[in-house]
């Protein structure tokens, strides 16, 4: 199990963060790349624009890793929304069939494909949160209903992003493709945590940001695009991705504008290859051990979920989060979220056991008072 990384951040000392689910704090390495990358736009000349490029190419490299993709299949995007409508813009499926999602999803998983199934004539089903917690089980029985429409496409994440529950795609990724239906998968609340390896789940499109679990810049992703999806129209068309007029190969065609960003590039390849040295199972085992301390502390005070992800713990209060709760322990440097009612907690490597202990003790201290 990998070891508390604490010192690699710029955390004083009584801030228990436990909020890495909505964005993490830089280490101290991602923020210096940053400053360097300050540095080569204020003084462009002392910094040749083509290190840009190799900073772009070693961010594209970093991020196929972490996926097991190459990094041809790989397109630079600002934002997991981008990559999403990127996605719906090259699909096109036939009237009638179904699009498939959890009931409660993020909106940049829905809203771009809810346009596509308006323009298509596709009908949207939203499977609703199973009463067991097995979302395993309710989208698996969802793709094949007896009498229901074909599925088209399946909308999936490898956990809920309210409350971490977790949603098995090596199981639901083999039904969607038995059923002949496109695969689109938002790693957002996964990648950097969990194993994500395209060659398995056979997505035809997978998105991520930077500025969650790799601990990177906010208004960067990237999206993992099939060989046989990399023949489409891209959102925007620049010199960048239609080098000399024609399109650049693979996933490139889909990049977007001003990809090579001095700032936003250096963070992201630093914060990605410190997670690549860790590697995720090293960081898997230590979040996992951490929320089950928080599991173990939180028990009776309401619902978690019965089928639960290393890193992202969601407690369901008895008449949900009370009303300034979560400003109340953010102002004694505890900081956690409310997502739809749910008293979310999620820690990443900066968290040390004793940051759980305080913790525990001033949210029950709180919900007491």
């Amino acid at each position: 199990m990998l070891a508390s990384q604490r010192p690699l951040f710029e955390i004083p000392p009584g801030i228990a963060y436990l909020d890495a689910a909505a964005w993490s704090p830089l280490p101290r390495a991602v923020s210096a790349a940053g400053a360097d990358g300050v540095a080569a736009k204020a003084r462009p000349w002392d910094f040749p624009r083509s290190g840009n490029d190799d900073w772009l190419a070693r961010a594209r490299a970093a991020a196929a890793r972490l996926v097991g993709a190459a990094p041809q299949d790989i397109a630079i995007q600002g934002s997991v929304a981008q990559g999403m409508a990127t996605a719906a813009r090259n699909l096109t499926l036939a009237a009638g069939q179904r699009v498939l999602r959890m009931a409660d999803e993020f909106p940049s998983l829905c809203l771009a494909f809810e346009r596509l199934a308006e323009e298509q004539g596709l009908v949207v089903e939203v499977v609703p949160r199973p009463a067991d917690g097995d979302w395993t089980a309710a989208l698996l029985a969802a793709i094949g209903r007896p009498g229901a429409a074909p599925l088209a496409l399946a909308l999936l994440t490898p956990l809920h992003w309210s409350d971490g529950a977790r949603v098995d795609l090596d199981i639901l990724a083999r039904a969607v493709r038995a059923a002949g239906a496109v695969l689109v998968v938002d790693a957002t609340q996964a990648a950097g945590v969990l194993p994500i390896d395209v060659a398995r789940w056979q997505p035809d499109f997978l998105a991520f940001p930077t500025y969650k679990w790799v601990l990177g810049p906010y208004g960067l992703a990237f999206l993992y695009v099939a060989p046989h999806r990399q023949a489409g129209r891209p959102l925007e068309e620049h010199m960048g991705n239609r080098p000399g007029g024609g399109f650049a190969p693979g996933a490139l065609r889909y990049d977007r504008g001003e990809r090579a960003d001095p700032v936003a590039q250096r963070m992201a390849a630093t914060g990605l290859e410190l997670v690549l040295g860790w590697g995720t199972p090293a960081v898997a085992a230590r979040l996992d051990h951490l929320t089950g301390l928080l599991a173990e502390g939180l028990s009776g005070l309401g619902a978690l979920p019965a089928q639960r992800s290393p890193h992202v713990l969601g407690l369901r209060l008895p008449g949900g989060v009370p009303a300034g709760l979560i400003e109340r322990l953010a102002g004694q440097g505890v900081f956690v979220s409310d997502r739809l009612g749910v008293l979310r907690i999620s820690p990443h490597v900066w968290i040390e056991e004793a940051d759980v202990a305080i913790a525990l003790d001033r949210i029950k201290s709180a919900l007491r008072g």
